[in-house]
Formats: C-alpha cells, sequence, structure tokens
C-alpha cells in the first residue's frame, strides 16, 4: 500500500467552494481501480489549508490508473479553480514498528 499526500492551499475565500467541488470529484477519485481509500481534512490554524490522503495499492495506480486517464482531468476541472497553487503531492509507504 502506499499513501498518496497532497498538501493543498485554496484561494482565500474558496474554502466552502472548494469543498463542494471535493464532495462531487469524491466518486471520480475514490472509483479509480487502484484506490483503496480517500480522506480530505482541513486545516484548524490554516483554514485555506487541507490535506489530501489517498491510499493507492501502488504508486503505478495512481499514476497510471488515475494521473493518466480523464478521471483525473474532470477532478482538476472540479478542484483545481480554487487552488492558490499547484499541490504538493508525495507518497509515502509505512514503516515496520
Amino acid at each position: 500500500m502506499v499513501l498518496e499526500v497532497a498538501l493543498i492551499d485554496v484561494l482565500p475565500g474558496h474554502e466552502d467552494e472548494f469543498a463542494a467541488a471535493y464532495a462531487k470529484g469524491h466518486p471520480v477519485l475514490a472509483g479509480t481501480p487502484g484506490c483503496r481509500s480517500v480522506r480530505m481534512t482541513r486545516g484548524v490554524e490554516s483554514p485555506s489549508r487541507f490535506v489530501l490522503l489517498v491510499e493507492w495499492d501502488s504508486v503505478e495506480a495512481h499514476t497510471e490508473n488515475f494521473r493518466n486517464s480523464e478521471r483525473f482531468t474532470r477532478w482538476r476541472e472540479l478542484i483545481g479553480p480554487h487552488f492558490a497553487n499547484p499541490p504538493l503531492v508525495e507518497h509515502f509507504v509505512d514503516v515496520p514498528a
């Protein structure tokens, strides 16, 4: 399993519109083959900052099944207009205890 973490700064005043766009886009992202779960969180101290957490079967599931598909185009059409700047996106794996 790979965790995608996306730090998203939203234009001030667009927070509610961004959250509504995310709600519309959630099924697009969550329905991608290889997507295990999707969660969006909002900053307490910085309410215009959101963090998207997506569990994927692999990095390739994210890049090939989502990023290189019409699903990504639709996703960005919904949420992209609210970005203050491009999101910072990285992939993580669990550290064994």
